[in-house]
């Protein structure tokens, strides 16, 4: 088959998968079938695909038409411009997660050495983008799940931070230990459990609900993540984490004003209340 009737079939089954934007994602995936740009794809409508690339474009096309995400797929996403690897172990990073990443970075770039640990680490994408970012950082990044420790290793020692961050097997904060930090990082499962029927497919069936939900209204692990936190950060240290939609006020009410100050929530770029920012005293 041609590249061009690849095109037009993978379009067609996308299409009737409500893939939502089908002729796009058909393209990428024979971009990573043949290990061609899409300029080539242009370029060169008329390519006789080998038996192999033909072979793995028709597979990816069966994934997709199941509404696997594409990044499951493939095997990777991009995130603040690093490659990170992504299984059914992992959330699939966001785009709106790099508020967070942008956040933690301008607060921790005046301190010499900066030390965070990160809560729930995932694929790495958090960590493994600030200590990038800010070469003379370093980290503690756990997870309740070896298999993800082991994802989010393997994309530190390619993007090559893992001589700076040590990953441990922890439920938020119960192997971190006498550390103090300058900054505690998360992007904790947020979303109530009475919305996950609701959720996009590729999410919903797909993600890891351990890295979703808590299983109740969404904010457990916030409270705890907020509860412990002072335990764990230097004066002045900042708490820096994701919420979801239409949890702003209440997370804020979480704060003790004894205990902290400069709460801040920005908004992501669907002006979404998103990165909660929190100063120690």
């Amino acid at each position: 088959m041609t590249i061009a009737e690849c095109l037009k079939i993978g379009n067609q089954k996308l299409a009737a998968a409500d893939v939502a934007q089908p002729s796009r994602e058909a393209a990428s995936l024979l971009m990573n079938a043949t290990r061609r740009d899409r300029a080539f794809l242009v370029a060169h409508a008329e390519y006789e695909l080998t038996a192999a690339e033909q072979k793995l474009f028709d597979s990816h096309i069966e994934r997709r038409q199941t509404r696997e995400p594409f990044q499951h797929i493939v095997g990777v996403q991009e995130f603040y411009g690093l490659d990170f690897i992504v299984t059914r172990d992992v959330l699939i990073p966001r785009p709106e997660t790099e508020l967070l990443v942008e956040t933690a970075i301008r607060v921790l770039a005046g301190i010499d050495s900066p030390k965070f640990c990160e809560i729930g680490v995932g694929s790495g994408c958090i960590t493994v983008s600030v200590l990038h970012e800010l070469p003379n950082s370093s980290a503690i990044a756990v997870d309740i799940s070896e298999e993800v420790l082991q994802i989010a290793r393997i994309n530190a020692v390619n993007n090559e931070v893992a001589d700076r961050v040590e990953f441990r097997i922890s439920y938020v904060f119960t192997t971190v230990g006498t550390n103090k930090f300058h900054a505690v990082l998360s992007n904790p499962p947020y979303i109530p459990a009475s919305d996950m029927p609701d959720l996009q497919i590729e999410v919903r069936d797909f993600d890891p609900p351990i890295a979703l939900t808590d299983g109740g209204d969404g904010l457990s692990i916030v409270r705890r993540i907020i509860q412990g936190s002072p335990h764990f950060l230097l004066p002045n240290g900042y708490l820096i984490f994701e919420i979801g939609i239409g949890q702003a006020a209440e997370v804020k009410d979480m704060f003790k004003p004894a205990v902290w100050e400069n709460v801040e929530i920005l908004n992501d770029l669907q002006s979404i209340p998103r990165t909660v920012v929190a100063r120690l005293k």
